[in-house]
């Protein structure tokens, strides 16, 4: 495994729709564990494939965070939503790919999700509360959609000056 650069926004790659996976593959099964390795190390509780440079729709998450509960890795290959619950619920979100800004963004509190797994069958859950609102953020990845896009203009630009200032002084060194 190894752990993969992740994207900060602005990039343009984060803008875009990712490609469905029509098989797993070694190069996949590569990425999944990459992508877990990636997310664990950063630390964070979700990561789309698009945050290290593969426009592919696979996204790995793990919203455990009860010290005495195993971890649960999840590896989703190009998931769907399958239902929503009217039941709305707001949560302060962050991203990998956007380092120390957060925004409330208001989702589904419950999501049905559909997706293949590494196995290469069909899955289906039902996700709650943080579970729905990483599997919601992950999925907008997907789609060319940062949490920021949920967030009124002005915190959005805020957000995005800071982000360019950032990268430019990372390049600097």
């Amino acid at each position: 495994m190894t752990l993969r650069p992740i994207l900060i926004h602005p990039d343009p790659r984060l803008k875009k729709t990712c490609a469905p996976v029509d098989a797993v593959t070694p190069e996949i099964e590569r990425l999944a564990a990459d992508m877990l390795e990636t997310m664990y190390g950063a630390p964070g509780v979700g990561l789309a494939a698009p945050q290290v440079g593969v426009l592919k729709r696979v996204f790995v998450m793990d919203c455990v965070k009860e010290e005495d509960t195993p971890p649960r890795p999840l590896v989703l290959i190009n998931p769907e939503i399958v239902s929503y619950s009217d039941e709305m619920n707001t949560y302060e979100e962050g991203c990998l790919s956007i380092p120390e800004h957060y925004g409330e963004v208001t989702r589904p509190a419950r999501v049905t999700m559909r997706w293949m797994g590494l196995d290469g069958t069909t899955h289906e859950e039902e996700f709650a509360g943080l579970w729905a609102t990483c599997a919601q953020h992950e999925l907008d990845h997907l789609n060319g959609k940062l949490f920021i896009d949920h967030l009124g203009v002005i915190k959005r630009q805020m957000i995005t000056r800071k982000m360019a200032k950032l990268k430019r002084e990372k390049a600097r060194g």
